[in-house]
């Protein structure tokens, strides 16, 4: 074998070290691919491929394409992920104030009521000499009280069958207190209706206002449920908050993408997107702030336990604290538009494009 023969197959093949095989020729662009530093990084190439329609177009040809398809489906997806979450987490919050307003508040301030009234009838029945009318003007206010209180649906079946039984309590105690007043002053049977009275009334575990306190106590724990501000309501609207800053700046690096690669100056449909999301963001967290600080102003109001004069000037300061509540729990259906909204104009702002390079002949 000649040496140029010898130089020439050792220039198409070399030879393993140990072994003398031959070693397959690599070629040119394995190198260029196996240098890891200039691979794009796995965590951006995923989420193109999970997003894309279609097969990547080759390293050589145009990307355009392909990019709009990317920024669309984020665009769409971010919309539709921060619907939902905006949606839940606003319901969060405002589900629970109208029957904070409607129902728990006013329960609360009619066993107050109740109670207020039944202290002012015992007086009335025991004092010298007893006031007749004014103990049945304030067994009437207690009565309808506990009226009020029942209308408003207080609980469960068992707290419907606690106000009940003090409706039906009162009543025996204003029939023992009647009883009593044509009996002749220190006689034993006037005493002895008086202080069966006094035990239905003020018995510690059976008694009228040892019920009313303990349906009370009831009422303030569900106030405190539906007033509350709890671990999930924080993690909903922190997410809310992230997905809104996500959605921005992708609609603001969409902008910027067709400007550069259009040379279009401005995009009116991802504008009008931008100033939506901002607009609406900012309204519905105005209106959650706004009926958070009631619920927990009302809160405060009854956990306070307002003296028995204040009870009307603490009702009408409730009725204050959550005026347009239900105004503003009616905005939950304005998500779901807004959302829809966002969506198509994402979609009409980029379909144009997408269509021009679908179309596009070869």
């Amino acid at each position: 074998m000649s040496v140029g023969t010898g130089a020439r197959a050792g220039a198409g093949t070399s030879t393993r070290a140990g072994t003398g095989g031959p070693v397959e020729p690599r070629p040119a662009g394995a190198a260029h691919r196996a240098a890891g530093p200039h691979d794009p990084a796995p965590l951006p190439r995923l989420l193109g491929r999970l997003l894309a329609a279609g097969r990547r177009p080759p390293e050589e040809g145009s990307t355009t394409a392909h990019e709009l398809a990317v920024r669309r489906r984020l665009l769409l997806a971010l919309s539709a992920v921060l619907t939902l979450s905006l949606f839940l987490s606003y319901e969060g919050v405002h589900g629970d104030a109208n029957p904070l307003r409607t129902s728990s508040a006013p329960a609360v301030l009619a066993i107050d009521t109740a109670l207020y009234a039944l202290e002012a009838a015992q007086a009335d029945a025991t004092g010298t000499p007893p006031s007749i009318s004014e103990f049945q003007t304030q067994i009437s206010v207690a009565a309808q009280s506990v009226s009020v209180a029942a209308a408003d649906d207080v609980g469960g079946p068992a707290a419907r069958q606690a106000v009940q039984t003090v409706a039906g309590l009162i009543s025996g105690y204003g029939g023992m207190v009647q009883k009593a007043q044509p009996e002749p002053p220190g006689s034993v049977l006037r005493e002895a209706y008086l202080s069966y009275a006094t035990s239905i009334l003020k018995s510690e575990d059976s008694g009228i206002e040892a019920r009313l306190r303990a349906l009370r106590s009831e009422q303030l724990a569900a106030v405190k449920r539906q007033t509350s501000f709890g671990p999930l309501l924080w993690l909903g609207w922190s997410v809310v908050a992230l997905l809104v800053l996500a959605l921005g700046a992708a609609l603001v690096e969409t902008q910027l993408f067709l400007r550069r690669r259009f040379r279009r100056k401005y995009n009116r449909q991802l504008i009008a997107a931008g100033a939506l999301l901002a607009t609406g963001f900012v309204a519905l967290l105005l209106f959650t702030v706004w009926t958070h600080q009631g619920m927990a102003d009302t809160r405060a109001l009854l956990d306070g336990a307002p003296p028995g004069p204040d009870i009307p000037r603490a009702g009408r300061d409730a009725a204050s604290y959550l005026a347009h509540t239900g105004f503003r729990a009616a905005a939950s259906v304005w998500i779901v538009i807004g959302g829809v909204l966002l969506m198509a104009l994402a979609e009409t702002g980029l379909r144009q494009h997408i269509n021009d390079y679908r179309f596009r002949p070869r």
